[in-house]
């Protein structure tokens, strides 16, 4: 046993670096998806209001490029939890 009181490094109680990683990485996508999802289906939303209004076709685009917006959050929210977005899936 050390003399000294320094704590030893090979403490089996401390996480390893990459589980700590690891969480912060799940928690950092966890908060962000809501928001990736919700201004997909705004910007999509603004535009069509925006073509709507321009165009005289109330409400038909804002729902069209609405939906648009919606297939588009759900497609990013799903690609990001899938991989890491370049083809590869997580092993």
């Amino acid at each position: 046993m050390p003399s000294d009181s320094k704590p030893d490094k090979t403490d089996p109680t401390l996480p390893p670096a990459e589980k700590v990683k690891d969480v912060s990485n799940q928690a950092t996508m966890a908060m962000e998806l809501p928001f990736v999802l919700v201004a997909a289906v705004v910007v999509g939303g603004l535009i069509g209001y925006f073509l709507d209004r321009w165009l005289h076709t109330k409400p038909w685009l804002l729902i069209l490029f609405g939906g648009i917006g919606f297939y588009a959050g759900v497609r990013d929210v799903l690609r990001r939890l899938s991989g890491s977005g370049d083809g590869t899936k997580r092993g």
